[in-house]
């Protein structure tokens, strides 16, 4: 049997979380190494390892539960990052799909300016 992954401990209530969104299908909360002012990760309740698993069908009510969460951040006027690694070389880790919302800030564009992301909030 497969260890779960820390992100299934945080959705049956074992870990804890700052919680920003939830659903019956989706829940949102900070990340506890933000990259950016405002740094929030989505995640299907359900388990999936990754994008490759997703079920598409589900991925159509992800989208709506990413958009209301911009509008309750602000991020849907400012503009923001919205970022799923994929599998170990993209340097996805951990394995539960989950998506970075990145905002509050003008994000860097090229990896150079991103040597120190803390330096910027």
């Amino acid at each position: 049997m497969r260890e779960k992954t820390i992100f299934e401990r945080i959705v049956a209530g074992e870990l804890p979380c700052n919680k920003v969104l939830e659903d019956n299908d989706f829940l949102a909360f900070h990340d506890i190494h933000p990259r950016a002012p405002i740094h929030i990760l989505a995640i299907p309740k359900k388990h999936f390892k990754d994008f490759q698993e997703f079920d598409p069908e589900l991925m159509a009510k992800m989208t709506l539960f990413i958009q209301k969460l911009a509008v309750l951040l602000g991020l849907d006027k400012s503009g923001y990052r919205l970022i799923s690694n994929c599998g170990k070389n993209s340097g996805q880790e951990v394995f539960h799909l989950h998506f970075h919302i990145l905002g509050g800030f003008e994000l860097p564009k090229d990896k150079a300016e991103q040597a120190n992301p803390q330096a910027l909030f």
